[in-house]
């Protein structure tokens, strides 16, 4: 009744993301061992197979595949001593928590001897919770135990470096009428790679704070080797400061965050956002699949849905300092601005006030999602400046569907956000924008502050607007491209709408209206090509230009 966290070899890792980006991701059989060597994710060469501008991907994936316990069951019913029975596992037990019985406490793992799992979980019979694989949504509450916390402080949190516990089928919350800074905490305190919490899963939990109060974070991610698969994640949300859903900055990694639900109100996802206090940390190898990132509706001001309570809004998802990520076939949607611009996903470095002058946002591989309902699309950024933190660099942005990234319904009732898709800023090196279908009120590409070399953008549909591609103080089209991206590849895109007195180079395409194109259906949302579309096979690889919504998953 456990599963085991184990590292994929690097025949398999490659077989797996080749699976992942084309849409059919299978588990490969051979894996390495469970334990962990957490200094084996740090600083390690780039293999020699790949070329210079493109990302690196995860150099492991962590297999959680269920795996039967041998020890003894704890059970704990209602009034009994949650913490006591944590404390008497050993590994290889299971702690039983009566299934909708509401345990009340701040609850802590120890660091255990051994590398069995303790499992904590649910009474409830199998057939009462999804099987796994299956994301768990509210409406299975009356099967799961409920870990409430009294008061600000973690409903479960670490000693030390605890490691090989694993939750299933538990709901974790907060008292009513009181605030909380993270429902759980994976955080050991480190100052070291010694000292990091380990091997940790949530499976198939609902996680959530109080409607109208706030909560900071859903799960506090400084940890290493860390699994949160088929979960639910709701209601947290501040006033004031940022919020997450998940949120890290002081683990290593690998991470592991699949066919999850995450709603946040700052930022539903992030990694960095304050120094970590282990030197040169960047959290790394990260896998975030087939997730739904939202907002609902209900905290946007102005809809008809909002419930009069003003949190700060900001983004769905942000590297401030991170490498190593695959990013596919997840929905990101309902962005506004509020306590930003309105940008959905930003890779933006952040040294944290020369704290951490390594950090860097690189080698990420955002294939095959779905963007949607934002007032902006992507925010790259280079470096700070003067060494405070790294540029965002191999950044591949590829098979995407990108639609109602509209700048006045996404705004705010202050005023319309931009509607850019995409904000190049500061100088990022090696960003390919490929093969994506985008439908925005503004600018394609808006660029400032300095070159970026290595720049693609190829096989994108994408309507001009008012501006299409610009350039702080450069103008529009060739003359914005040609000094913020003077070794770009620019080509074969179809760029509808484009004013006569704009000039892009010479190898793309100029249709005059969307009808042009040649989508399926584009009133009703079918944004594949029809069989009579002249850019069925006009792409650099002789495929249709755009997104292949097939291979979206959805």
């Amino acid at each position: 009744m456990g599963r085991k966290i184990k590292l994929m070899t690097s025949v398999a890792l490659a077989i797996c993301l080749f699976g992942a980006v084309r849409g059919c991701y299978r588990q490969p059989a051979a894996t390495q061992s469970a334990a962990i060597a957490i200094e084996s994710v740090m600083n390690q060469p780039r293999p020699a197979i790949l070329a210079p501008g493109d990302p690196e991907p995860p150099r492991v994936f962590l297999d959680t595949t269920y795996v039967a316990p041998v020890g003894k069951s704890i059970n704990v019913a209602a009034g009994g001593d949650v913490q006591a029975a944590i404390d008497r596992a050993r590994p290889g037990d299971v702690v039983m928590l009566q299934a909708g019985v509401t345990f009340t406490g701040n609850f802590r793992l120890p660091d255990k001897s051994g590398s069995g799992w303790v499992i904590i979980r649910s009474s409830a019979a199998d057939a009462d919770l999804p099987p796994p694989g299956t994301r768990v949504t509210p409406d299975r509450s009356a099967f799961m135990p409920k870990l409430i916390s009294p008061n600000s402080d973690p409903v479960v949190g670490m000693k030390g470096a605890a490691h090989h516990y694993r939750f299933i089928g538990v709901e974790f919350g907060v008292a009513p009428g009181t605030d909380i800074y993270n429902i759980v905490s994976f955080d050991g305190g480190q100052a070291s790679l010694a000292e990091t919490p380990h091997d940790l899963i949530i499976d198939r939990c609902y996680i959530h704070g109080n409607a109208t109060r706030n909560a900071r974070r859903g799960v506090l991610l400084n940890s290493a080797s860390t699994a949160i698969i088929d979960s639910y994640i709701s209601d947290i949300h501040e006033a004031g400061p940022d919020s997450q859903a998940v949120c890290g900055w002081n683990g290593p990694g690998p991470f592991k965050i699949v066919n999850n639900y995450l709603e946040g109100s700052g930022e539903n996802f992030m990694l960095g956002g304050a120094p970590p206090s282990i030197p040169n940390l960047i959290p790394s190898d990260i896998e975030f699949r087939l997730n739904h990132v939202s907002k609902p509706l209900s905290w946007k001001r102005g809809d008809p849905s909002y419930a009069g309570k003003r949190w700060s809004v900001k983004n769905l998802f942000e590297l401030k300092n991170a490498r190593r990520l695959l990013v596919n076939q997840n929905i990101f949607e309902n962005n506004w601005m509020e306590s930003q611009v309105g940008f959905a996903i930003l890779f933006t470095p952040r040294g944290e006030d020369r704290a951490a002058p390594w950090a860097t946002v690189a080698d990420v591989t955002f294939t095959n999602n779905v963007l949607r309902h934002s007032g902006c699309g992507f925010n790259i950024a280079g470096g700070e400046g003067a060494g405070a933190s790294q540029p965002s660099q191999r950044i591949l942005i590829r098979n995407n569907l990108i639609y109602d990234i509209d700048g006045v319904k996404w705004g705010s009732p202050e005023g319309p956000a931009d509607g850019r898709a995409v904000q190049i800023v500061g100088g990022p090196v090696n960003i390919t924008v490929d093969h994506n279908t985008i439908f925005q009120s503004g600018p394609i590409i808006m660029a400032d502050s300095g070159p970026s070399p290595g720049f693609v953008f190829r096989n994108n549909i994408a309507p001009n607007n008012a501006y299409g591609v610009v350039g702080s103080g450069q103008g529009l089209g060739v003359n914005a491209l040609n000094y913020y991206f003077p070794d770009a590849v620019f080509q074969k895109n179809v760029i509808v709408g484009v004013p006569q007195e704009v000039v892009y180079p010479a190898d793309n395409f100029l249709p005059a209206t969307p009808l042009k194109v040649g989508f399926v259906d584009l009133a009703g949302g079918d944004y594949r090509l029809g069989p009579t579309s002249p850019y069925r096979k006009a792409g650099t690889d002789g495929k249709a230009v755009g997104c292949d919504v097939t291979a979206l998953g959805r």
